[in-house]
């Protein structure tokens, strides 16, 4: 029988590829008292039948960056433990059939290069030279990345287990985890079959049933098992053992050399989830699920007129097997926000094997560290709420997710499965008007208006879409007399307690030690001065704080501010955003809308730009806040719930005279880029300072109050920026900028564009993006370059800024 240790500084959770790589980089790090448990045997999960395409550009720089970390693992792990991986850098080849399709392939393409890819954009003549099986009668190009590669999980995974063994890791099979002892917030122990083992530390890397096991530690993990076919075929004549890995998005399907034949494998538009909603079986291990060949025939037609071959190739075995999907399409990594020391890396939506030596490095550099090596929002479990929890709604989602995988990435596409599920009280008085919505943690929120003539729904393009002249008619409405925004969906906490203002003080970059009224917008940071959070804080009474951030921002800052705050410190969090609903009443004419429905004197002086009171609006008691992010007078309306029906009837009555226009969050988008205000997630986060972002403004470095990353920036402070954001836009109003443009200065890449969208004041494209120097960059540096922007392969001329393009004494729209 298996002996276990009565402790161990870390205990991973599964001995799948990356259980065992996050093992194995922990064994690296010098972390040997960890123990890897595994209930069966190692890779019996889904690992040891995974199809094992590696593949590594994605819309991230930074995921793309942590699926390189796997190529680079994969090209040494055989030479340094012995065993065999079957790691093949043969590359990988992308189809285009469509003309829209083809956009698309030339944008990942400069993606691609952005990201120091060197993605080859190739005729179908060419695509065929290196792919001689295929037909090419209706493909218009293709994109072949020569990094890419294939890989025989179990082998990796076996390899990788060598290597942790060699770094002093203890690896454990036939040992079930049955259940998980949290004490004061955190973990504190596993339970198995063979005894308890204490940990200060807890990996859980199992697959399909990682959500199982975290619900054991009261910890949500969003994903669901989704059966995934594919075949292995006989030889077949013409595969050679180079032959790239082949990717036909508009077929749905994929290719890989396996033995001198192929494994062939989709992504259905019907794809069927697998186990029951709350329960997986136990004993799963090294099994397959029943061929379904009523549901596979569809999509072996569609590979039937790319490879012909095929019709007459005599098929191994057609393999079913369960895979851990997620709703969003990203795999989940990090600590889990409910509870200290439990780290999750699961739903790895069948590219666990191109991840998993990234993940797994990613993985043990969290736990050893406290952070990841680098920003990971993609995929960090704190983009999950509250939406999350439902099994079901989980599994609706994750399998429109699932059959999305291969469909055309439309920009701004929304998802439409389980919604409307979150709704404003004001959502059927929008809907009335027109309000086509979209939905960001469960949210319905309006993002634009259809007017007479225009279609009530989003219509997807590359080019145009149906809502550019509605959003056109938002933002001048917003520029020229006002606009009224709900944005009820903000997360809003309250931190209160007598020690509230010093645990602030020490997480805000900025100085919120201000009178009761006062308003302060600043960035949180960590250790190496990073921006973790970007937001709002009010205060509302000596010992209470409004604290007002981003929708889809609510897990992560609400974790991340509750973990900052002081040991010492009487200060507690409240997370208040279902009882407060938010409008927005910005432009030209808000003082005289507002003034109509509330008594307050709303002059400047009474009421001066960031600050805040609370007002009777309409009969509701309001937390009025003197504040914009489109760059216009206005005034954010915190009203409870029960009003908000009320006020909102009022503020358009009130608004009617002066043409107030109710507006979406697309218009949001396009005002704010005009007024250079920063987004998180977009142009700032971990990775870059208040200084690389333009926003050391916003720093209280001057005085001598310490706070969270102080530390990092005074030593930054003595060295040159590595990189700055600037701002471009580009004359001809046609160019379409999305975000990933490759940034060029003088001829040479030196960044990609962290943002973009069309001004519609300015009448130009905008975008967003770091000028990079490993020898330092300032203003007169970036000013001082001649720029281009490689847009899909078209390489545009481009004008940097600095300073916003907009300000309130500009010319406004002409009619």
């Amino acid at each position: 029988m298996t002996e276990l240790p009565s402790s161990a500084k870390v205990v991973v959770i599964g001995g799948g590829i990356v259980g065992c790589s996050t093992a194995y980089h922990l064994g690296k790090m010098g972390w040997t008292d960890v123990l890897l448990l595994e209930r069966d045997k190692l890779t019996s999960g889904s690992t040891w039948h995974a199809a094992g395409l590696v593949g590594q550009l994605r819309t991230s720089a930074n995921i793309t960056q942590l699926l390189g970390e796997s190529v680079k693992l994969y090209k040494e792990l055989e030479a340094e433990t012995g065993l065999a991986t079957g790691w093949k850098m043969n590359g990988g080849l992308r189809l285009a059939c469509t003309p829209d399709r083809w956009i698309e392939v030339k944008r990942q393409a400069t993606t691609a290069r952005s990201f120091g890819l060197e993605m080859q954009l190739l005729t179908p003549k060419e695509a065929q030279g290196l792919w001689p099986l295929m037909t090419i009668d209706d493909v218009i190009g293709a994109a072949f990345l020569p990094t890419d590669g294939q890989a025989n999980p179990s082998d990796i995974a076996q390899a990788l287990a060598k290597g942790a063994r060699q770094n002093g890791v203890t690896i454990r099979e036939e040992v079930a985890v049955q259940d998980i002892e949290v004490e004061n917030g955190r973990v504190r122990a596993v339970v198995t079959n063979l005894g308890r083992v204490e940990c200060e530390k807890l990996v859980i890397c199992a697959g399909l049933w990682s959500r199982e096991l975290a619900k054991m530690a009261g910890v949500n993990v969003p994903l669901a098992p989704v059966q995934h076919q594919y075949i292995v075929t006989e030889q077949i004549e013409g595969v050679t053992r180079g032959l790239p890995t082949l990717r036909d998005p508009d077929r749905l399907t994929y290719y890989k050399e396996e033995v001198g034949g192929l494994v062939v494998g989709g992504y259905e538009p019907n794809p069927i989830a697998w186990g029951t909603a709350d329960r997986l079986p136990k004993d799963f291990a090294f099994q397959l699920l029943e061929e379904n060949w009523d549901h596979f025939t569809p999509t072996l037609e569609l590979t039937l007129g790319r490879v012909p071959a095929l019709e007459t190739a005599g098929i191994k075995q057609l393999i079913n097997g369960p895979e851990s999907f997620t709703p969003d399409g990203n795999f989940i990594l990090g600590e889990a926000p409910e509870v200290r020391g439990i780290f999750l890396g699961c739903g790895f939506n069948a590219f666990g094997i191109a991840a998993g030596g990234g993940a797994g490095m990613a993985l043990a550099e969290w736990v050893a560290k406290g952070e990841p090596p680098y920003d990971l929002w993609p995929v960090d479990i704190r983009r999950f709420g509250a939406n999350h929890h439902d099994t079901g709604w989980v599994r609706e989602r994750t399998l429109e997710a699932y059959a999305k995988h291969y469909t055309m990435a439309w920009p701004s596409e929304e998802h439409e499965s389980g919604r409307p599920l979150r709704r404003s009280p004001l959502y059927d008085r929008l809907k009335s008007r027109g309000a086509v919505f979209g939905e960001k943690l469960g949210w319905e929120r309006p993002n634009w208006f259809a007017g007479e003539g225009d279609e009530p729904h989003d219509v997807y393009s590359f080019t145009k879409p149906n809502w550019i002249a509605a959003v056109a008619r938002e933002h001048k409405a917003c520029r020229e007399r006002g606009a009224l925004f709900d944005q009820t969906s903000f997360a809003k906490f309250l931190m209160v307690g007598k020690d509230s203002e010093r645990a602030l003080q020490w997480i805000c970059a900025n100085d919120v030690a201000k009178p009761v009224g006062s308003l302060t917008y600043t960035q949180m940071l960590n250790e190496r001065g990073g921006i973790e959070c970007d937001l709002t804080v009010v205060r509302i009474a000596e010992d209470q704080f409004t604290i007002i951030t981003g929708t889809g921002f609510a897990t992560h800052d609400f974790d991340w501010i509750s973990r900052a705050i002081p040991a010492d410190c009487d200060a507690h969090l409240v997370d208040v955003t279902s009882s407060r609903a938010v409008l927005s009443l910005f432009g030209p004419k808000a003082r005289d809308v507002l003034a109509a429905v509330t008594s307050a004197d709303l002059s400047n002086d009474a009421f001066p730009f960031g600050t805040a009171q609370t007002i009777g609006v309409a009969g509701a008691p309001t937390l009025a806040l003197r504040v914009t992010y489109v760059g216009e007078l206005g005034w954010e309306l915190h009203v409870p719930t029960e009003f908000a029906a009320t006020v909102f009837d009022a503020l358009m009555a009130a608004g009617e005279p002066h043409g107030i226009a109710p507006a979406g969050y697309r218009a949001i988008e396009t005002l704010r880029l005009e007024k250079s205000y920063r987004a998180w997630g977009a142009e700032i986060g971990p990775d870059h300072t208040p200084q690389m972002a333009g926003l050391g403004w916003a720093v209280k470095l001057k005085s001598n109050t310490p706070f969270l990353g102080r530390e990092a920036l005074v030593e930054k402070a003595a060295k040159p920026l590595p990189r700055l954001l600037t701002g471009f836009t580009v004359d001809d109003p046609g160019i379409v900028l999305l975000g990933r443009e490759t940034i060029i200065r003088d001829g040479k890449r030196v960044g990609w564009l962290a943002s973009g969208g069309f001004g519609h004041t300015v009448g130009k494209p905008i975008g967003y993006g770091y000028v990079r120097d490993p020898d330092g960059v300032d203003a007169a540096y970036v000013m001082s370059g001649s720029y281009e922007l490689d847009v899909a392969g078209e390489i545009i001329p481009a004008t940097p800024f600095l300073k916003a393009l907009y300000d309130p004494t500009m010319a406004r729209i002409k009619a």
